[in-house]
């Protein structure tokens, strides 16, 4: 069996949410559709890097609304210290990037073991690009099997990204996954 499912969870966050929407400005039209399919306590990380700051920020605070009442857990992609200000659980990014600031629920996007070892302080990683995504075309995938073997290595939650579907991920003994299109409606 797969360390990944019988890995600690954070004593800062106990309960790391294992199914993740991931916006973006290819899914924005359906961002409120999918949230409402969402099981109960999922999470969405919030990117819109297509937004300008102003636009980014009143986007957030719409989306944000709807996730609450969904129960779900809001993370910003950015630093600990403007999620906090933005009133976000926590920060998506690379774990350099979530080094320092306040304290929160912390994503970090990973793709090489090195990596890997960088997060050991994050929540959770986002270990991708699983399979082939319309995100980065052309870019290598790891592969179910070089995934899983990856997140073994972890002390940590892994979070499967990159091409993942429901199908693909009911699959694979994994703590969790996230995706962008594999969610929309």
């Amino acid at each position: 069996m797969a360390r990944c499912y019988s890995v600690r969870v954070s004593k800062r966050y106990p309960s790391v949410p294992r199914l993740w929407l991931i916006s973006d400005a290819r899914n924005d039209g359906a961002l409120e559709a999918a949230l409402r399919r969402l099981p109960r306590g999922s999470g969405l990380v919030f990117r819109h890097y297509h937004l300008a700051e102003p636009e980014r920020r009143a986007r957030f605070r719409q989306v944000q609304r709807l996730a609450r009442l969904r129960g779900h857990s809001v993370v910003l992609a950015g630093t600990m210290r403007q999620a906090r200000r933005w009133g976000a659980d926590g920060a998506y990014g690379s774990a350099r990037q979530l080094a320092k600031g306040t304290a929160g629920l912390r994503l970090a996007t990973v793709h090489s073991l090195r990596e890997l070892r960088r997060a050991a302080r994050a929540d959770a990683v986002l270990l991708s690009p699983v399979f082939a995504t319309r995100s980065h075309p052309g870019a290598g995938a790891l592969g179910p099997l070089r995934f899983l073997l990856m997140a073994q290595k972890s002390r940590i939650p892994v979070l499967a990204l990159g091409g993942m579907t429901p199908r693909r991920a009911a699959r694979m003994p994994l703590h969790g996954w996230a995706a962008i299109d594999g969610l929309s409606p």
